[in-house]
Formats: structure tokens, C-alpha cells, sequence
């Protein structure tokens, strides 16, 4: 019997009707997983492997059999290295049934499965005993439980378990500890993704609501690429310092717990941004080490390895702090089972009870994404908004507003226009947009309603006809760049409210192409083949089943500012969308060329979207510029491009005598835009 399950089209706004299955979440799952990028981490692997032979060797020369208990075993990979060191046996836990599965086929494949038992349970719900999953208690605990954050993915109620049950007293433990670095700095580049900053609008400073400036804002951690993130673009305020340590060895608790930093101000500023990382020591001694720490800690930054599975953590104070040069301070760091949060303090506020894990308390952290933030704070985009307003609006306009949670309708009543509608999607959202109008005094300037376009009415408009239709467009369903075209479909639902000499900002938008060579981010796609030694090759097939499985034949989201990569043909307008009509009956059709004018290993096309506010001002959601000499290309860092990624390189010579053949179709009535590439002479 089939099932389906309803889910709203980002595109179109409608509700498609999907067919579920019990492998749809699997495939889901594998596809976007990161083993290709772990599997192709070698320091990672080669840190493991040195601490696993070191933990093996040590309890061998104790006269003990080596019993392995690997939580969250993936590919079996760390099992095998264990086996190969000389362990006796492993046991491998791990939950996600298909890749258990997998681990059971490369474990067959690389003549360890009498030596390795899969079992697909969640660690804590393994036994031991004659009849349970475990013949006994291991003495040597590997794992892999880590994410970003070091925590987020449960591994200290996972340690407190096994150290309980499943593992002897004084085992050996592969990671042995992780120590948690932080420092304070301030910078008005990742404070922008935090709080909403004043916008001068004609004589006008539009401020934020108070409750959002006093918010401690969205609790999760911002997790990037911090290499990206330039020195040159945040002051410390203090040293790098060490936060706390766990030693996996021994009984670990997943309780509260706060820890602090004492330390003296290095600088005068604005505190408001905590940069943090963490280390591995594989060994007791701490000669073998994994580190998280951006490239630009390392004296030769090129050396440093990529990863993408495990990055950097930004957290954010709860309000800004303004600290002198010689201050002394106090940096806390709590952490419950799963999560951590900072706290600023002076020395004499220690007694004080810790903070509590932040929450947002005035929507609008809820509403608008990290990216969004800095989206609605940069000025130079704003900017041209107020422009491409200020050119179309008059006396009489009638605006509506289509976007989620924007401030344009805010800047079209403070640019004089008569009457301004905003639909809002959500109650949250237009609560936000209230509060803004509240704090600047102009409440009720702006009708918001609560509506979808197909439910609007004349009377919610007051008989009005709209002579202004704008929107940024932002929404937020939107995944992969061209979603926004929902845009073009409200504005399609609205014509019959539309006066026929009507202005619609933006009038159009073009879908942009090139074709790169990425520095670091091919991996999360690439084959292994064999890593250390080892067959993985089941693994490289499942992925690309379930690559198959979605259609892999898409683009997918990327924010390419992280992940830094070169053009290797011009970038150029490879659709363009009319917004000044209505979304069209038939199809769109477009075709093309791009040839290779440097030389290199093509991966696959980065895609993007820029949007015609006006025919002369254009703003960009992907390119902030032009692409130099050397094809090294600057993206937008608030809005997430398309990537598509190709099967398997394509090499350039960059004589301009082969060439990238694009073909493009837009779908109106699924909102898709279906696309194939292919390369071969000019």
C-alpha cells in the first residue's frame, strides 16, 4: 500500500502530495551525510589510528586480551583499524540500520567479520551478559560521538552509560580526552548575525524593537568555517583560553556543569562574540593530537586540514559588554547533555548564580536565521533597496509587500508612499514586524495581515488597488536559490489587485552559472574507494544509490563564502525570469555554452540568483563582485548558492577549446528547474 504525505512546494506555495516509504528518510539520510568527508579526512584517520594502536599496545602489555566497544562505529572503519593493531575482538555499535548494514558488508569484505559484531542498537540500549549483545565488558572505548559543538550529538549521556555499563573500570579510551578553547573577541561582521542593527532611512534611524536588542537571542551554536573568517575581521579582546577537559577514560557525567576563565582584557572594546574550538588527545600523554583550530592559528595556514563534518563554533553573548584594556574578567562556560553557552563576567560577579541557557524571548530570533540577520544588516544592500524604492514610489502608491519577516514595507511608509500592505506567513512574523513599527513610532503605518495571497480579499486591501508590489524576495521554505520564484507566484495569484500600469520590485530576476574547481568542498561527494588501507567501497555504493534514489540529478545548498573555489569559465545569465508577467503556462526553456578559460579540475557549477530591483539596480545572491585575473571568486555570505555537483571531474585545459553545455527547464506547474551538463569541444 503506498503513502503519501502532503508537503508544501517552496516554489509554487501549493501542497504537493509526496509517495513515502521506509527507505525515503534512509536515502534522505545517506545522501546528505558527511562519511564521505570523515572518510576523506586523513588527519582524523591517521590521529585514530595512532591512538588505537597506542591504547591496543598498552593493554597487551598488561597480559590482557583486547575487547573493543566502538560507539557509533559508521563504516566499521575505527573497528578494523583496532583489529588490525592486534585487538581480539570488537564489538560495534551503531543505530542508523542501513549503515549498520554497510558495516556489516565492509567488515565481510575486508575478512574481519568473525571478528567484528555489528550491533544496530543505540549504545545505551546494548546489554552484557551470556544473553545480552556483549559477551563482556570491553577494555579499550572507541568512539566517534563528536560534532561541532563536541557535545551535540549526545556523546556524554552516551559516555556516562558505557563507563556504567558496558566497559571495565579503568579501560583505555580512544579519543582519551577533549579539551574546549574560547575567546572573546569582538566583531561587527559575526555580531551582525546576531542582533538587528539601526538603518538610516532618508532622515530617519530606524532603530530595532528593545526586546530584540536585550534578547540572548537563538540558543543553538553557529556552526562555520571559521578559516573563512578573517582575522582582519574581529579583535580579540582576550587570550585563547582553555575552558574545560573531558577524560573519557574515566566516569563521565552528563550533568550541568560551568566552568570559567579567569583572564585580563588584552584590548579595549565591545565584547560580544565567543570564537571556540576543541582538541583530541588520542593518548594519555597528549603527543598525539587532533585539532579543530582554524587555519589561521597555524604558522603555515595551507597545512591546516579541512573538514566540514567538524568546524568552528561562534556563540553569542547575551548583550554586549564594553571592556577597558587591563580588565579583569571572567569568561563561564556551562554545558547540559547536549549543548554549551558563555557568559561574561567580572571577578567580583562569581558568586552570582550562572546564567541559565539563553532563549529567545522576542521572536525575532526565531524568525530570522543567523544569515537573515546579516542579510537585514547590511547596509550596502539596503541601500539599494532604499534606491529602487525611493526611484519607483509617489505620493498615491498603494504598496503591498510579499516577503517573510522584511523591513521593506517599513521603508516604504518612512519613503512617503500613501498606503502600505505586507502579507505576512506567519502570527510570528508579523508580530516582529509590529514591534519594529512600535519602536519607531509608527505603529499602524503599515497593514500587516496574516494572509497567503489566494486568501486575500478586496476589503483586506480597503478597496485599494495596488499600484507598488514588492518584495526582497525572502522566504522562509526557501532552500535552493531559484525557491525564491515563489515571489513570481504570489505575484501571479495578486494580479487581479494589481493596477495595470503597476510597479513590481523586483521586475525580474536571472539564474547565474559558472563552472569552478572547489578547494575543499568536492569531498563530501568523492568516491574512497579505500581509506587507510581499507575497502570502503560498499559505502561509496550506498551513497550513490541514494544519490540516484532523490534524483540526484539537482543542485544542492551550499554557503560558498565557506568554501572558497575558482571559476573556471566566465559566469553568466543562464535564465531570466519576468516578474512583470505572470508565471507562464509552458515551460522555459534555455540552452548554452561556457568555455573553459582556465585551467584545472572542473567539479561541478555553482548557481545563484540576482534580482532586478529596477533595470538599473540589481541586487546579487550569490557573485559580490567580479571574478579576477586568477578566477577566484567572492560570495554573498547571507544566502546559500546552488551547487551542482558533477559525477566525477572534469579536467581543463583552459585553451578555451572545450566548453561547459548547459540545458535549462523551468517547470511552472512544479516550480522545478530540471538541468543537465555536459562537456565536449568547441
Amino acid at each position: 500500500m503506498k503513502t503519501f504525505c502532503g508537503r508544501a512546494n517552496p516554489t509554487t506555495g501549493a501542497l504537493d502530495w509526496v509517495e513515502e516509504s521506509e527507505e525515503y528518510d534512509y536515502h534522505q539520510e545517506i545522501a546528505r551525510s558527511c562519511y564521505a568527508d570523515m572518510l576523506h579526512d586523513h588527519d582524523r584517520n591517521e590521529k585514530y589510528y595512532q591512538g588505537i594502536r597506542a591504547a591496543v599496545a598498552r593493554v597487551k602489555a598488561r597480559g590482557e586480551k583486547v575487547i573493543i566497544l566502538d560507539i557509533g562505529t559508521g563504516t566499521s572503519l575505527l573497528s578494523m583499524m583496532a583489529l588490525t593493531a592486534g585487538a581480539d575482538f570488537c564489538y560495534a555499535v551503531e543505530v542508523f540500520k542501513p549503515m549498520a548494514e554497510a558495516a556489516q558488508c565492509i567488515a565481510k569484505k575486508n575478512g574481519f567479520s568473525d571478528r567484528i559484531k555489528i550491533i544496530n542498537k543505540h549504545s545505551t540500549d546494548v546489554t552484557v551478559g551470556p544473553d545480552g549483545d556483549m559477551q563482556m565488558k570491553a577494555n579499550v572505548l572507541v568512539t566517534e560521538l563528536f560534532d561541532t559543538e563536541l557535545i551535540g550529538e549526545g556523546a556524554l549521556p552516551s559516555y556516562e552509560h558505557a563507563h556504567e555499563n558496558l566497559v571495565q573500570e579503568g579501560c583505555e579510551a580512544v579519543p582519551h580526552r577533549a579539551t574546549v578553547y574560547a575567546q572573546l573577541v569582538e566583531s561587527e561582521l559575526l555580531w551582525s548575525w546576531a542582533q538587528l542593527q539601526p538603518v538610516e532611512v532618508e532622515d530617519v534611524r530606524l532603530v530595532p524593537p528593545p526586546a530584540v536588542g536585550h534578547c540572548a537571542g537563538a540558543h543553538s551554536v553557529c556552526d562555520i568555517q571559521l578559516s573563512q573568517v578573517p582575522p582582519s575581521s574581529f579583535t580579540p579582546l582576550g587570550p585563547l583560553c582553555t575552558m574545560f577537559s573531558v577524560d573519557f577514560s574515566k566516569p563521565v557525567s552528563s550533568a550541568f556543569h560551568s566552568y570559567c576563565s579567569q583572564f585580563v582584557a588584552q584590548s579595549s572594546g565591545r565584547a560580544h562574540v565567543i570564537l571556540s574550538w576543541w582538541d583530541l588527545d588520542m593518548d594519555p600523554s597528549g603527543s598525539i593530537v587532533c585539532t579543530m583550530a582554524p587555519s589561521w592559528t597555524y604558522s603555515q595556514p595551507k597545512t591546516a586540514p579541512w573538514r566540514d563534518h567538524w568546524m568552528q563554533s561562534v556563540y553569542f553573548l547575551p548583550v554586549e559588554k564594553v571592556v577597558k584594556e587591563g580588565e579583569e574578567l571572567s569568561l563561564t562556560v556551562c554545558h547540559d547533555d547536549y549543548s554549551l553557552w558563555y557568559s561574561l563576567r567580572s571577578p567580583s560577579q562569581q558568586t552570582e548564580a550562572v546564567p541559565s541557557r539563553p532563549c529567545c524571548t522576542c521572536q525575532a530570533h526565531l524568525l530570522w536565521t543567523r544569515p537573515r540577520f546579516g542579510e537585514l544588516n547590511d547596509r550596502r544592500r539596503t541601500e539599494s533597496f532604499i534606491r529602487a524604492l525611493r526611484s519607483v514610489l509617489r505620493k498615491d502608491s498603494i504598496c503591498l509587500s510579499i516577503s517573510d519577516g522584511s523591513l521593506l514595507p517599513v521603508f516604504a511608509h518612512l519613503l512617503g508612499a500613501k498606503k502600505v500592505f505586507s502579507l505576512e506567513n506567519s502570527r510570528m512574523s508579523k508580530q516582529v514586524i509590529e514591534q519594529v513599527l512600535e519602536a519607531n513610532m509608527v505603529k499602524g503605518a503599515v497593514e500587516l495581515l496574516e494572509l497567503k495571497p489566494d486568501q486575500l480579499t478586496s476589503s483586506d486591501l480597503k478597496g485599494e488597488q495596488i499600484s507598488v508590489l514588492m518584495g526582497e524576495p525572502h522566504f522562509c521554505t526557501s532552500l535552493l536559490p531559484w525557491h525564491s520564484l515563489y515571489f513570481w507566484y504570489c505575484r501571479t495569484a495578486l494580479a487581479g489587485f494589481l493596477l495595470p500600469n503597476a510597479t513590481i520590485l523586483p521586475c525580474s530576476a536571472t539564474l547565474h552559472m559558472v563552472a569552478v574547481e572547489f578547494q575543499d568542498l568536492w569531498r563530501i561527494r568523492a568516491p574512497c574507494g579505500t581509506c587507510e588501507g581499507f575497502d570502503v567501497t560498499p559505502m561509496d555504493k550506498m551513497v550513490q544509490k541514494s544519490l540516484d534514489f532523490r534524483e540526484s540529478r539537482e543542485a544542492e545548498p551550499h554557503p560558498l563564502w565557506e568554501y572558497p573555489c575558482r571559476a573556471l569559465t566566465q559566469s553568466a545569465a543562464a535564465m531570466t525570469f519576468d516578474f512583470t508577467q505572470c508565471v507562464p503556462q509552458q515551460p522555459i526553456n534555455s540552452e548554452g555554452s561556457l568555455p573553459f578559460i582556465r585551467e584545472g579540475r572542473c567539479h561541478g557549477v555553482a548557481l545563484w540568483m540576482e534580482y532586478h530591483l529596477t533595470n538599473e539596480i540589481t541586487v546579487s545572491a550569490g557573485l559580490t563582485g567580479p571574478i579576477n585575473d586568477q578566477g577566484d571568486c567572492e560570495w554573498v555570505r547571507h544566502r546559500k548558492q546552488g551547487v551542482y555537483f558533477f559525477r566525477s571531474p572534469w579536467e581543463s585545459s583552459g585553451d578555451g577549446r572545450t566548453a561547459v553545455s548547459y540545458s535549462f527547464t523551468f517547470e511552472p506547474s512544479s516550480g522545478d528547474i530540471k538541468m543537465d551538463f555536459s562537456t565536449g569541444s568547441q
